[in-house]
């Protein structure tokens, strides 16, 4: 496996790990497995707590800074907070694509730059830092990277996006909610693409492409509201 230096990722985030394997892990894409013969693990199990330590730490933030929100405009917010678009652009200032050991098919894909592999890999550093620095660490990484994007969310709450307006509008006119439902999927694994369209009383309103469901949602609603709106 290729050795890389952290240093420069470290100095920024002011940590030190004890156990340097544990961060080799973090950057280790399931796609570089297929082309080793060492026993390894891939960074998804660390992924997966790293969202989950992320989500508790946005939601008490949210607890803190924001009484007066009922129970689902603070889920609404840390949805708002907590997406890939924003996921990949904490990871891209922190240039963690670079330290990435991908496959070559990966690599020639332009996996370094890909939103959903950054995104997963910003939440996998996290719960790497969760394991050997502990839970305020793990935090402190998330207010120096990622809150910092949404100064003016917290304290306003969130901008209405294309998905909430349409729903405003729709339960306005027809006492309902729209539907959206994926119908189809392109690409490879490492670059998949979803299509999804938005239905009102089983009508397609709208279709929207991108590389996560919510991106297609989102497109498929705003394409939606061109034809409500005049």
């Amino acid at each position: 496996m290729a050795i890389r230096d952290f240093t420069d990722l470290l100095n920024t985030l002011n940590l030190k790990f004890e156990n340097p394997k544990l961060l080799e892990q973090a950057f280790l894409h399931r796609s570089y497995l297929n082309e080793v013969k060492q026993e390894m693990e891939s960074n998804e199990r660390l992924e997966f707590l790293g969202d989950s330590v992320l989500s508790l730490v946005i939601s008490y933030h949210l607890f803190v800074l924001r009484p007066k929100d009922n129970e689902g405009e603070l889920t609404n917010l840390r949805a708002h907070i907590v997406k890939t678009v924003s996921l990949a652009e904490a990871s891209k200032k922190l240039n963690l694509g670079k330290y990435l050991l991908l496959s070559k098919g990966e690599e020639i894909s332009g996996g370094r730059e890909n939103p959903q592999l950054l995104a997963n890999t910003y939440e996998a550093l996290l719960g790497a830092t969760f394991i050997d620095q502990g839970f305020e660490s793990a935090k402190a990484v998330i207010e120096q990277t990622l809150l910092p994007f949404f100064e003016k969310e917290l304290k306003i709450g969130p901008p209405k996006d294309a998905k909430s307006n349409l729903q405003e509008i729709i339960q306005q006119k027809f006492k309902q909610s729209p539907n959206y439902k994926i119908i189809d999927t392109r690409g490879p694994d490492h670059a998949k693409e979803f299509v999804v369209a938005v239905y009102v009383s089983g009508k397609e309103m709208g279709q929207g492409t991108g590389n996560s469901k919510q991106v297609a949602e989102e497109q498929a609603a705003r394409i939606a509201l061109q034809s409500l709106i005049p």
